[in-house]
């Protein structure tokens, strides 16, 4: 406990790091429960993904079996990884054949671009991939300021939420030559461009996956920056890892899901690139990877699904609890350290629960400790995880162990608070007992300085370092039960007639919603989309070309990549008019124009399919896209949505909201990152609400 208590202190010491701290959990509170606000059936919702994860790991090896099947029906290689050697040796021989397959121009060391995966930090990819040739690149910013500073991410969501601005400004001044800034958006603009040549010419994407949907084979990305994209689209192989636990069973659990996340993690809606994933490139299809694997990473979880916290299993990784708990909200998640010294992969609440379950309770047990119990984090996790109860279950020794060891009881305590606690135990067992013991202890507390009722220990103890400890009662329960039960008899009258009187208005019901939703699809998508930062215009269909005319001209654009064949818009006439569509992504095009197979009018989103002549890229390469819509292809919610013909056939498809954004440093908004910066959708209407307004 020693090196845990002392980067605890030096955490508290750090005004910069408080600074930051405080900063990412007043944003991320107020976000998430502002999102969570215009959820009226938050609560079900909440219940419902419970009940689904609660299935999803009782039957944990049907569900697996049936999504292999699927996911391999449709093109991708499927391989199981026991632990964590046994996936990065994975990566290393599939790295190995793409680069014999495509070998790096003079004699360069094979790339990797890697998007944001918690599994990858979990098995120590980087340091394996460098440690045979192999260059490994964090491409999510708040990834790649942490790898470019040799350090470990400090927060599931925000990598980087220990750092200032001025931390940044000198770190790419150091390492990337630029003139020293602490302006964010140049910062944000340096990392793109270094980071697009990276994505342009890597060898291999690597990524995480945030949900395995079991009945189409489906891997589902969700990000805000775009990377996430690039490394699953761009690179010629496509690697995915993923934890087996990562699983739901059909795609109206993967949008009750998607309701959720983004929400708990960023206060979004939905954020802005969730990438659908069925396949590798198929011969027809404009872009893509042309292999896909995906990786199913055990590395300790069957064992903790047959363990007392096989619960744990159930998180999505919002970061929720991390951003809630007072604990982390003045450490970070470089203070959760293990007994040998190594950073926690997974910090926080969660962490404390999941570090100990996969990689030993002997290590990071102590961690546990690290809690005030408050159950905030229980509050705020949107799949009802009991935290606290698991918590309290790893400080019990309650995790996976290999058979015929002991449990470790008290881990991470001092044997005094050991042996106090065993005392403990033996005397609650005996009445007579205890109340002796009862009798003795409060006795033995006026030896003790005590203040309101609370005793300071000494800190051999573990409860004089930074807490005290509740002065024992002078009196035994039973005699204090016996004289208080007329007054509370009195109070459980009083409270009776005061039974039911509250005076909380009913929240609208789902039909209702539902109904407000469908009675203004056009209006309800438009200010959606707008509270983006994008920019809806909605025209006639004869006026779409028009339109795309104007936003090209009025920024001066000649040269487009076309993302298959528009609707409403004549190439011919483009070439007329001196714009030159291209097919493949280019640096040096401003602008993708595409097409759209449905708009979302729940959280203004636009839903994208790859295939023949609609290459992906063109939404996401260029800094702005022009997407044409018709207004018959617009849907209520983020389900009806996935329910479409069109998502499930595609290889790839995306749902894109908004424009390309991040929050990585300091928690300051700043939009375009990898992806577009400016967003248009040209609404074709035949009677439109309003004139066209962009």
């Amino acid at each position: 406990m020693n090196g845990l208590r002392q980067r605890i202190r030096a955490s508290l010491g750090d005004a910069n790091l408080q600074a930051a701290l405080d900063n990412n959990a007043t944003r991320r509170k107020a976000g998430r429960l502002a999102a969570f606000a215009q959820v009226p059936d938050h609560a079900a919702r909440r219940a419902r993904a419970h009940a689904v994860k609660a299935d999803v790991i009782a039957r944990l090896d049907e569900h697996l079996a049936r999504f292999t099947d699927r996911v391999t029906a449709n093109g991708i290689m499927v391989h199981h990884a026991r632990d964590g050697a046994a996936a990065v040796n994975l990566v290393l021989a599939i790295v190995g054949d793409a680069v014999r397959a495509r070998p790096p121009a003079d004699g360069a060391a094979p790339l990797v671009a890697k998007a944001k995966s918690m599994v990858s930090e979990e098995i120590a990819l980087n340091h394996a991939l460098a440690d045979h040739g192999i260059r490994a690149v964090e491409t999510d910013l708040g990834e790649y300021i942490v790898q470019l500073r040799g350090e470990r991410p400090s927060h599931i969501i925000t990598p980087a939420v220990h750092l200032r601005r001025q931390d940044v400004g000198r770190l790419f001044a150091d390492r990337l030559g630029i003139p020293y800034t602490e302006d964010i958006p140049t910062l944000t603009a340096t990392a793109r461009r270094v980071l697009r040549e990276v994505f342009l010419t890597a060898d291999v994407g690597v990524s995480g996956v945030n949900f395995g949907v079991v009945e189409t084979g489906t891997l589902a990305l969700v990000t805000n920056e775009g990377n996430g994209r690039m490394c699953t689209t761009v690179p010629p192989v496509h690697v995915a890892l993923m934890g087996v636990e990562r699983l739901v069973p059909t795609l109206d659990d993967l949008a009750l899901f998607l309701s959720l996340l983004p929400r708990s993690a960023t206060g979004q809606k939905l954020s802005v690139y969730t990438s659908l994933l069925h396949g590798p490139r198929r011969a027809d299809d404009a872009d893509g990877p042309r292999e896909r694997h995906l990786i199913l990473v055990d590395n300790g979880r069957r064992a903790l699904r047959d363990s007392p916290l096989a619960e744990a299993l159930a998180c999505i990784r919002c970061g929720a609890c991390l951003n809630i708990c007072p604990v982390f909200r003045e450490t970070g998640g470089h203070a959760y350290l293990g007994r040998d010294g190594s950073i926690a992969p997974y910090p926080g609440p969660i962490g404390s629960v999941v570090s100990a379950g996969l990689f030993g309770c002997r290590t990071y047990g102590p961690l546990a400790q690290a809690s005030s119990l408050c159950g905030a984090c229980r509050e705020a996790c949107p799949v009802d995880i009991d935290l606290p109860g698991l918590l309290l279950r790893v400080r019990a020794g309650e995790t996976p162990r290999p058979p015929g060891t002991r449990r470790a009881e008290g881990v991470g305590l001092p044997s005094a608070v050991r042996a106090g606690l065993r005392a403990f135990r033996v005397a609650a067992r005996h009445p007579r007992l205890f109340a002796a013991g009862q009798r003795l202890a409060a006795l033995a507390s006026r030896l003790v300085p005590h203040r309101d009722g609370w005793m300071r220990l000494p800190a051999a103890t573990g409860w004089g370092l930074s807490k005290d400890f509740p002065r024992p009662a002078a009196k035994a329960f039973r005699a204090r039960w016996g004289e208080e039960a007329e007054e509370e008899s009195r109070e459980a009258g009083v409270g009776e007639r005061r039974a039911g009187t509250g005076d909380g208005q009913p929240a609208p019901a789902d039909d209702d919603v539902a109904g407000a939703e469908a009675g203004d699809l056009i209006g309800r998508f438009e200010s959606e989309l707008a509270a983006l930062g994008g920019i809806v215009h909605i025209v006639p269909p004869g006026g779409v070309h028009a339109t795309v005319d104007a936003l090209l001209a009025e920024r001066g654009i000649t040269h487009i990549q076309m993302g298959g064949d528009v609707p409403h818009v004549d190439v011919a006439a483009l070439g007329a008019a001196g714009i030159e569509a291209q097919r493949g992504p280019v640096e040096t095009i401003r602008a993708g124009l595409t097409g759209a197979i449905a708009g979302i009018a729940e959280t203004g989103s636009i839903v994208l399919a790859g295939g023949y002549g609609r290459p992906l890229t063109a939404s996401l390469v260029p800094p702005m896209h022009i997407a044409v819509l018709d207004a018959s292809q617009l849907v209520a919610t983020v389900a009806e949505a996935l329910a479409l013909p069109a998502v499930r056939a595609c290889a790839a498809g995306a749902i894109v909201t908004g424009p390309s954004r991040t929050a990585d440093i300091e928690m300051t908004l700043t939009i375009g990152v990898h992806g577009p910066g400016e967003i248009h959708v040209i609404l074709a209407a035949d009677r439109p609400d309003r004139p066209d307004r962009g």
